[in-house]
């Protein structure tokens, strides 16, 4: 498997930085040690050290266990709740080490030689326990930022190697300064790793913040600051260079941001402000072996301490953790038993190694020798998908899994530019599941045909109301009345929302209806900015009667060609675009109208959101028959989510007008956003419900 360095390097940095303080930690109490040593000149024993060394090691690598057990056996969604609590929690971890390593670098030294002393006049097992706490609580730090720092990175080998190396090479320089063989300034060296630390907490804090928007503990999982996923590829050197260096990724909500920008704003000037308000001391070095305390040596003891204590002491360090790791992981609930095939997928054949199945859980590691991308889907004798690999990139490796019942099954190959290849049928027999994934059945184009027609006359319905409204305004203006203009304007930009344009869906003619001078070197008055928007601010920043019958009479024109072009097919003739509008038109007004980019005077951010909700129900009771087929709850979820929706903007008006975002108080905004944030987590489920396979489209 290759290595991305990309993803490794951080947690190489996580690995030595850790390290290195863990192992600053042994290097003292080893010293601290050797000056144990009486004026006999008995050589004093290490090994209550690093018995507690090894006890500690045991302890972080028994959490470590049970994180990763105890995540594969949980839900998805079970999996995301959890990693995102720990990812936080190793944050405020690593951001209070950050301080604390700070503030307490040049005392260190001092601290750990009385423990060991005091432990010393107790016994060698009191040692061994004083140094099992003292390195135990940096090993378990170390590992919990490190499990999350990977799952950030994602679930291959790079992170993993990088913190290996990491870790090795603190080991190393650990060894050479405790030999005075190097010299390391080591508080310059904690000071501007830490810097680096806190990026690299702060992709961390987002990345564990979306996780638990996913598992759906916070809300706004819908609510996208930005999603650049189909303009950058995120396969690309600099993306990955990007997100494995600062675990941001190519979409992220709203609350990811807030939280990076947050903890960046306020960790790292506080942490610089008290680089230079304190100075940074060197924390003392180890001692030499063999060097003695200053002042009158103390009575040496340690020839007197039995050994016979360690021995017991050390073995409870090692047994128990690994016992509590044990029991933790015998109480948690059993996963699934998986059976695991290995297929591949040629130029000319589609998993030809697949011969048998059994009921249960099946997993297939599909690799991908084709030479081109694809979608691999595990289909039933009606043809009903049961699993899928919505996409696989040439020499990759993925996995399909599902839980299967009695019956016969089929692997099917779609790669693109290729006609569609499938395994042999396999017959799979025992006793029936309850538990089986449930099969969907392939959508054709012929199936969202129907929709598709009533959407298109639907729309010229709303186009045709349109061009009324728009000619209703251009006698405003003719007449000189501002106040007829705008609620003409207004009526006329609300038909165009419940016409249903989401995403730029409509091309170069929805842009000259309805774009925004965002990007255009003129701004507002650029010639290229047209459309009711450009209305919208010559209506509220003065323009003379002159411009705005000229843009109206642009904008008549614009609707009219849109018209021709729509009941040509050209435009709203692709039944797959009518799932993903189910979804996107929403989407939109949350991107765009409740944000108020797109508010260029008007405050009308509410009354469009509406729109957009009466529009999304007619083509949600359009596709009705085909979602319900596959998923019987959702359409009447998504129905009383909408209509909850309704409620919510209906109560952000002023009597008869609708409140600008500015003047809405905080409650009924709030309610407004949870109310999209859950319907479009509901919708989101449409697009893929009714995605027609690739060999159909």
């Amino acid at each position: 498997m290759p290595v991305h360095w990309a993803d490794a390097v951080p947690n190489l940095l996580i690995g030595l930085r850790e390290g290195l303080e863990a192992g600053l930690v042994v290097s003292i109490l080893l010293a601290a040690v050797h000056k144990l040593g009486g004026p006999d000149g008995e050589r004093p024993s290490t090994a209550p050290i690093w018995l507690g060394v090894l006890g500690a090691v045991a302890t972080a690598g028994s959490f470590a266990a049970v994180l990763t057990y105890s995540t594969s056996v949980l839900s998805s969604r079970g999996q995301e709740a959890v990693g995102g609590l720990l990812s936080v929690t190793a944050v405020a971890l690593v951001t209070a080490m950050i301080f604390w390593m700070r503030r307490t670098a040049a005392t260190l030294s001092g601290e750990l030689r009385h423990r060991v002393q005091h432990a010393a006049l107790l016994g060698a097992g009191a040692l061994t326990v004083t140094a099992f706490v003292s390195v135990g609580r940096e090993g378990l730090e170390t590992t919990l930022f490190l499990w999350t720092a990977v799952r950030a990175s994602g679930q291959t080998v790079s992170p993993l190697i990088g913190a290996a190396v990491g870790l090795l090479a603190a080991v190393v320089l650990c060894a050479l300064l405790f030999r005075q063989a190097v010299r390391l300034n080591l508080g310059v060296f904690f000071s501007r790793t830490a810097i680096a630390l806190i990026v690299i907490a702060a992709g961390v804090l987002s990345y564990g913040l979306g996780d638990l928007q996913e598992a759906g503990w916070l809300p706004g999982n819908q609510w996208v600051a930005f999603d650049v996923s189909n303009h950058v590829d995120p396969g690309s050197w600099w993306v990955s260079i990007v997100t494995g260096v600062t675990d941001l990724s190519t979409r992220m909500t709203v609350l990811q941001v807030v939280a990076w920008a947050s903890y960046l704003t306020v960790v790292l000037p506080l942490f610089l402000r008290s680089a230079r308000t304190q100075p940074v001391r060197q924390p003392a070095k180890p001692a030499e072996p063999g060097e003695q305390p200053a002042g009158p040596p103390a009575r040496s003891r340690w020839a007197e301490i039995s050994t016979s204590r360690t021995w017991p002491v050390a073995a409870a360090l090692l047994v128990v953790p690994a016992a509590v790791a044990g029991i933790v992981v015998a109480a948690l609930p059993t996963a699934a038993a998986t059976s695991t095939t290995t297929v591949t997928v040629s130029r000319s054949s589609c998993a030809p190694e697949w011969h048998s199945g059994e009921v249960g859980t099946q997993t297939f590691s599909v690799t991908n020798n084709s030479g081109r991308s694809g979608e691999i889907n595990l289909v039933n004798a009606s043809g009903a998908v049961v699993a899928e690999i919505e996409t696989i990139g040439p020499a990759t490796t993925a996995d399909m899994t599902a839980t299967i019942g009695p019956g016969s099954y089929t692997i099917r190959c779609l790669m693109s530019g290729r006609s569609a290849m499938a395994s042999g049928e396999v017959d799979v027999s025992g006793h029936s599941i309850g538990h089986a994934t449930a099969a969907i059945r392939p959508v054709t184009i012929a199936d969202l045909a129907p929709a598709n027609h009533a959407y298109q006359a639907y729309v010229e319905h709303d186009l045709r109301t349109l061009s009324a409204n728009v000619a209703t305004l251009r006698s405003a203006i003719h007449r000189g009345d501002p106040d007829a203009m705008r609620v003409a304007w207004l009526r006329a930009q609300l038909t165009w929302e419940r016409v249903g344009a989401s995403y730029d869906s409509f091309g170069a003619d929805g842009i000259a209806i309805d774009g925004l001078p965002d990007g255009l070197a003129g701004g507002a008055h650029d010639p290229d900015f047209t459309g009711l928007h450009r209305v919208e601010y010559d209506l509220w920043h003065g323009a003379s009667r002159r411009e705005l019958q000229s843009q109206t009479d642009t904008l008549a024109a614009d609707v009219m060609t849109l018209r021709r072009h729509v009941q040509s097919d050209e435009i709203a003739g692709d039944p797959t675009n009518l799932p993903i509008r189910a979804h996107e038109i929403l989407e939109d007004a949350l991107r765009d109208h409740l944000s108020g980019i797109d508010d260029e005077g008007a405050g009308a951010a509410y009354a469009e959101t509406y729109a957009d909700t009466q529009v999304t129900s007619v083509v949600l009771d359009q596709l009705s028959a085909q979602i319900t087929a596959r998923a019987p709850r959702l359409v009447p979820q998504a129905r009383t989510e909408l209509q909850e929706l309704q409620r919510a903007l209906l109560a952000t008006r002023d009597g008869d007008r609708w409140r600008p975002l500015s003047a809405t108080p905080l409650l009924p905004r709030q309610r407004v956003d949870a109310a999209i944030g859950t319907v479009l987590q509901t919708l989101s489920r449409v697009p893929d419900l009714l995605e027609v396979p690739p060999s159909q489209s």
